[in-house]
């Protein structure tokens, strides 16, 4: 039998952040991973990542995000990889059938935030977006833009393998391709039995993203979602003209969430820009996902999303994936100790925003396992607010 002080079970954006702190800190920690991270197969692949400190999502998220954005500049420094680019975020609303002042609106929503809070942003009007950001060809008169210059993208599949190299170095055993069948606690510790192996951990870190549900029982088996997300690489024209620098993007064109785009300026040498959505009507189960994009979810993307909305690209797809996104009812993340199995922390599922905050979150769960308690407060992602609902 193996022994550990820590287990990480999942080596994706939040596991591979873990398990590097715990090694930091001299933690004998071991990480498993189904398969052989920085992989596709998961929910931590894409190329790029936004990440913005003025987080719509809510003013929880702003000290997670904020501390992440220090530890990824530390990791650079570390490893001499590129993994932050700030090119800035420009959050905009055009839509011609809501009024973009309303306070359900997104862009409304992060401007808010970033007054009550400081972050450093500008307010732009349909003149100022036009001007400065050409390839967006439908600004409205009313439209209304935010714009954060400390904001910009990750290099996701850059962030797992350097904080799983430097995870290795500081002592840290990595078992890839290999599946965890069950988890029991007891006196002794945990026990995690793999198809390869038993070990016995003091405590067990889970961030096993689609794959929680089965692995974890109730109640996360009633409270998480998997559901299917279709990333695309449209090609750039020839002549296109983009604002340098160009920053990434959350556009709001309509009244629903289907109105609703995001995407990433065109990496150099790489002739194409990255556009996606979210979605979270339809469900998908991890073992039967659909991992193709179809000639038919190509054209519907481009005729919806992109046409008469950006610029600089032509309905050719030379890049498509899917990601799976795992939710929550609330669409905000849990992070907690799991109600049945002791020595059991759980974080997951993060619900589709969950890279931008991984570095910190990895920080506090080492803290967590060292000493019980972390310096951020999650009790905002506590399974206690689901209390009535299962």
């Amino acid at each position: 039998m193996e022994r550990c002080e820590v287990a990480v079970l999942g080596l994706g954006a939040m596991g591979a952040a873990t398990v590097y702190q715990l090694a930091k800190s001299g933690v004998r920690v071991i990480g498993i991973d189904r398969h052989h991270p920085p992989h596709t197969l998961g929910s931590s692949h894409g190329d790029t990542r936004i990440t913005r400190l003025s987080v719509g999502e809510g003013a929880q998220y702003l000290p997670i995000v904020r501390r992440s954005h220090t530890l990824w500049r530390e990791l650079e420094a570390l490893s001499g990889e590129a993994l932050f680019e700030q090119c800035g975020v420009l959050v905009y609303s055009s839509n011609p059938e809501q009024n973009v002042t309303g306070e359900d609106d997104f862009t409304q929503r992060t401007i808010k935030l970033a007054q009550a809070t400081g972050i450093e942003h500008e307010v732009l009007s349909a003149a100022q977006i036009r001007r400065r950001f050409p390839q967006f060809s439908t600004v409205l008169d009313d439209a209304i833009g935010y714009f954060e210059p400390s904001g910009g993208y990750l290099r996701p599949e850059r962030c797992i393998a350097v904080q799983l190299d430097l995870a290795e170095q500081q002592g840290a055993t990595l078992f890839k391709g290999e599946t965890v069948i069950n988890l029991a606690s007891g006196e002794q510790g945990v026990t995690i039995t793999t198809d390869q192996r038993t070990i016995l951990a003091g405590k067990v870190v889970v961030s096993a993203g689609m794959w929680s549900r089965e692995l974890l029982g109730a109640p996360f088996d009633r409270l998480l979602r998997v559901c299917r997300q279709k990333l695309f690489w449209f090609e750039l024209e020839q002549d296109a003209q983009f604002a340098e620098p160009s920053p990434t993007f959350i556009l709001s064109h309509g009244p629903t969430d289907d109105d609703m785009n995001y995407g990433f300026p065109p990496i150099p040498g790489e002739g194409s820009l990255k556009i996606a959505t979210e979605q979270y009507l339809e469900e998908s189960m991890p073992d039967t996902l659909d991992r193709t994009v179809s000639a038919a979810e190509e054209r519907e993307m481009f005729n919806t999303q992109v046409r008469g909305k950006i610029t600089g690209v032509t309905s050719r797809v030379v890049k498509s994936a899917v990601c799976p996104y795992t939710v929550t009812p609330d669409s905000d993340f849990i992070i907690d100790e799991h109600p049945r199995l002791a020595n059991t922390l759980v974080v997951s599922a993060c619900s589709g925003h969950g890279f931008k905050h991984s570095a910190a979150l990895g920080e506090a769960l080492a803290q967590w396992c060292l000493r019980g308690e972390s310096d951020l407060d999650l009790s905002a992602f506590s399974l206690k607010r689901f209390d009535g609902q299962l």
